[in-house]
């Protein structure tokens, strides 16, 4: 596959972004979508959702680096409206970090390319959705069981990659006032001067 050569946001323009991560079924793309409408922020869909959608089978290994490339596509487009504006706010619901550690599990996939852009592209903060809600099925979710273990590996690729994340747990409201806590923490860093 050829991949896309897309530069990164430019460090002068002030582009804060915000990634909603976590296990299948935890509530992130509510979450995401309540973000982005609450900052009146740009807001980038999950690229795995989409994808699965559109091809209408099972996911396999060679799809992974083309939900990757998607997933960029999506991001720089929402990215250059934010910096078109002037700069602002960018929620993502999941982003490459989802799709390295998916790939990694269900395939026992990995590249370089993809461990080197997650690097590279890694979101000012992350909020990691907990698993302690119900499990609803919706005819692509496939894993009601063994949630603790996949929320371990997303905890672990965010401390690996040395990223600002926040867990994400309890009630909906509780999430989504730890979710505004943890986000207010990081813009008013970024934009006090």
């Amino acid at each position: 596959m050829t991949h896309p050569s897309i530069a990164a946001t430019p460090e002068h323009t002030p582009v804060i972004q915000i990634c909603v991560t976590g296990p299948e079924c935890t509530g992130k793309t509510t979450l995401a979508q309540r973000l982005a409408t609450h900052f009146h922020a740009e807001f980038v869909p999950e690229a795995a959702r989409l994808y699965a959608e559109r091809i209408n089978r099972e996911l396999r290994s060679g799809d992974v680096e083309f939900i990757a490339a998607e997933h960029i596509a999506m991001a720089d487009e929402a990215a250059r409206r934010v910096i078109d504006r002037g700069g602002g706010i960018l929620v993502l619901d999941q982003d490459l970090v989802s799709t390295a550690v998916y790939g990694k599990d269900y395939y026992n996939f990995a590249s370089d390319w993809l461990t080197s852009e997650s690097r590279r592209r890694r979101a000012d903060l992350y909020l990691l959705c907990d698993v302690d809600v119900p499990w609803v099925s919706d005819g692509i979710r496939d894993r009601p069981i063994d949630r603790d273990a996949m929320l371990a590996l997303f905890a672990g690729a965010l401390s690996d990659l040395d990223v600002t994340f926040a867990r994400i747990h309890g009630s909906w409201e509780e999430r989504w006032q730890r979710a505004l806590a943890a986000c207010h923490s990081v813009i008013d860093a970024q934009t006090t001067p």
